[in-house]
């Protein structure tokens, strides 16, 4: 199970429902069990309509931020705007089995996903509750 605050669940879901044509993707702070934060990141993918791809601009100044004493990352969210909160066979061949949590936001709804070597679902992921506080 995974906490997270309705207001931050409510940013990610205002993001993907103002962005229909094009996947949004951002990262995820907290500790194991709690995400504390989210924040937003550009979406650099070739293909925004079908991929994401975070912004490593973004990611590397998350990094320096941790090594300053900044909250890690847990993982990242993106949206599938045409498609379901599920991850897609596209997900898990990018996704590197070490447990981090993807979050994926679709038709008004927000689910999350644990990335492990042999997951239920397409292989890579395993599904996780979501704790609305």
């Amino acid at each position: 199970m995974v906490m997270i605050a309705s207001d931050l669940l409510g940013q990610i879901l205002r993001a993907a429902a103002a962005s229909p044509d094009a996947e949004v993707c951002g990262l995820l702070f907290g500790e194991d069990g709690a995400i504390s934060a989210v924040q937003p990141c550009r979406n650099v993918a070739a293909e925004p309509v079908r991929r994401f791809e975070i912004d490593p601009v973004a990611l590397l100044a998350a990094h320096r931020a941790i090594r300053a004493g900044g909250p890690p990352i847990v993982g990242h969210y993106h949206s599938h705007p045409t498609g379901i909160a599920v991850p897609s066979s596209c997900d898990a061949a990018s996704a590197v089995p070490d447990g981090s949590l993807w979050l994926i936001a679709a038709g008004g709804e927000v689910r999350a996903w644990r990335a492990v070597a042999d997951g239920a679902v397409e292989g890579r992921f395993e599904a996780v509750s979501l704790l609305v506080t």
